[in-house]
């Protein structure tokens, strides 16, 4: 395989580290890395197999000579200069909301769906970080026993909003320990020992924007534009790791026992599933690990058929900065040049 050359944009953001440690620490033949950001960044460098790289300013001239461009940088940026990437001859994977509901990206998690690689035009869009880390343990149990509807509540960590809103947490933290008010600038409202019901912006029809996205892409990923999901998503004051409660209605019976099999067969996931010993999924656990931790196992009681076996529920926990964005995007890279 030939080594590749990567561009990086936004570099200096908190995915975009990972991503350049990811580079460092998997399989791929990475020849050069070419960090990308802001002009806020001039003058900056990203630390890189031991050396110290000077990040330059994203353009449309960014992209000569790179195979793949993984871009981390927001919609409105992926809009601007994606294209340029592509005309230049890179693989683009963007981590933003720009392309994913465009028919004509493919929308992948490789664990689930990555023939839809297939055919590709030069960009390829990572899904929402709540998507990828619900669909990682929703996925393995649809393919056994099939799922008719999907409740999901989720808990999403403020590295969510990106390293800004980490510090805010941080900052907030402090304030109110010492006695100061919280003053929200990255979220709406405050995040320290607070939790907010809503992420992103209202729909006419009284959902939010994230909440949209974790329907609409499950459907897609799924390959089941009929799936009946129902989601609300909420902001809590954890620095790392988003976290969703799950409720299957499944079209065959699925013992929670028979779950815990798929689960632990499942590649990327892990049960941690022992509450004798209080073992379960949480992020304090989750932060830093490639795997989506799934437990809390058993049979949903308001499963509408006494004894049926169709109804399931489970806790789910994964570091959103990982499995939920960069390190997907280095597994779609993987894929695409395998």
């Amino acid at each position: 395989m030939k080594k590749l050359r990567f561009a990086i944009a936004g570099a200096t953001g908190a995915v975009g580290t990972e991503i350049l440690r990811l580079l460092e620490a998997r399989s791929l033949p990475v020849e050069t890395v070419r960090p990308l950001a802001s002009e806020r960044s001039v003058g900056a460098s990203v630390r890189f197999r031991g050396e110290d790289v000077p990040v330059s300013v994203l353009g449309r001239d960014s992209f000569d000579g790179v195979d793949v461009a993984l871009f981390s940088c927001g919609a409105s940026l992926s809009r601007e200069y994606a294209p340029a990437a592509v005309g230049a001859g890179a693989v683009v994977v963007d981590n933003s909301s720009a392309f994913r509901v465009d028919p004509a990206v493919p929308l992948v998690v490789p664990e689930i769906n990555a023939d839809a690689l297939e055919g590709h035009r030069g960009i390829v869009a990572n899904p929402n970080c709540t998507t990828i880390v619900t669909l990682m343990a929703v996925a393995p149990l649809a393919a056994v026993a099939g799922i008719s509807s999907m409740r999901v509540a989720s808990y999403q960590a403020a590295s969510g909003a990106g390293a800004r809103a980490m510090a805010e947490l941080t900052s907030q933290t402090a304030d109110v320990l010492a006695g100061r008010e919280a003053t929200p600038v990255e979220f709406d409202q405050p995040i320290a020992f607070n939790v907010i019901p809503a992420i992103g912006s209202f729909r006419d029809d009284g959902t939010t924007t994230e909440e949209r996205k974790l329907t609409d892409e499950s459907r897609r990923i799924l390959g089941r534009p009929d799936l009946r999901v129902s989601a609300v998503c909420v902001r809590v004051p954890v620095l790392r790791a988003h976290c969703a409660a799950v409720w299957l209605e499944t079209e065959r019976p699925l013992t929670p026992e028979r779950a815990r099999e798929v689960l632990a067969a499942a590649p990327g996931v892990k049960v941690v599933d022992e509450p004798a010993r209080l073992a379960y999924p949480m992020p304090i656990s989750a932060a830093g690990r490639s795997e989506v931790e799934v437990g809390r196992i058993r049979a949903d009681e308001s499963d509408s058929g006494p004894g049926s076996g169709m109804g399931l529920t489970f806790f789910v926990a994964g570091d959103q900065l990982l499995k939920g964005a960069a390190l997907n995007a280095v597994q779609i890279a993987e894929r695409l040049f395998s």
